[in-house]
């Protein structure tokens, strides 16, 4: 996925609101920008941080910035939430995550569960079962190279893993993929300290048949893609 227009780099001020990130641009204008994260971000809105913004073509957005991009100890982290699925589209559309490839058709929010569209619906009429694919952004990592999800509570994304299970139960596939959007992690788990009941639903849903994926990206101010696969914890001793 490249930048286009490219990033601005930008000074963060503050975060706030959930949605609201003031920032300072080079020429010193100080502005307020669209923050599309939801979570937490933790360690990720310290004032005075290395931050890079995109700017919209549409003249009728309120905020024309979108905070895109965070330096954080030393490396760029991506904190918009809606990149994963953009990056998950042009890595299935070339075959780039191996245990996705070879399902021709690519369906997007297709509805299923309860009141809930599932970000992607892989299909393959003529071979197998349809695989039903969550995905979710990974910006956390608090120690040593360990990425972790969620950074909050986080009751819908337990939610869709129930969701998920139920599609396995009935008799499809189902995959839950975490797209962690740092370049310093070598591994995954889910954080059980700050969301335990989405910690222990994981690892119910992998026991009933739910399978987890972990991608680390590549990210510049130019571009991020999905780039490898990284290992994930179970937090009960099991990787995957």
């Amino acid at each position: 996925m490249i930048f286009d227009p490219p990033l601005t780099e930008a000074v963060l001020l503050r975060r706030y609101k959930r949605f609201l990130a003031d920032v300072r641009l080079p020429d010193g204008t100080e502005t307020t920008a669209h923050c599309p994260n939801p979570g937490a971000m933790l360690g990720l809105d310290g004032p005075g941080s290395r931050a890079w913004v995109s700017r919209s073509p549409d003249a009728k957005r309120k905020l024309p910035l979108t905070l895109e991009l965070v330096e954080a100890d030393g490396g760029l982290v991506g904190i918009n939430t809606m990149h994963p699925n953009r990056l998950v589209t042009e890595a299935l559309a070339a075959d780039a995550i191996p245990e996705l490839a070879g399902y021709p058709i690519h369906r997007r929010e297709v509805k299923y569960g309860v009141n809930s569209r599932v970000d992607f619906l892989l299909q393959d009429a003529d071979r197998r079962p349809p695989c039903w694919l969550e995905v979710k952004n990974v910006h956390l990592r608090r120690s040593g190279s360990l990425a972790e999800f969620p950074d909050c509570v986080a009751a819908r994304s337990l939610k869709h893993l129930r969701e998920l299970t139920a599609m396995v139960e009935a008799g499809d596939r189902a995959v839950m993929l975490f797209v962690i959007q740092r370049t310093d992690c070598d591994a995954f788990e889910a954080c059980a300290d700050l969301d335990p009941a989405y910690a222990k639903g994981l690892t119910e849903a992998v026991a009933r048949g739910v399978e987890v994926l972990a991608y680390a990206c590549e990210i510049s101010q130019e571009a991020v893609r999905i780039a490898r696969r990284v290992p994930w914890r179970s937090g009960a001793g099991g990787v995957g």
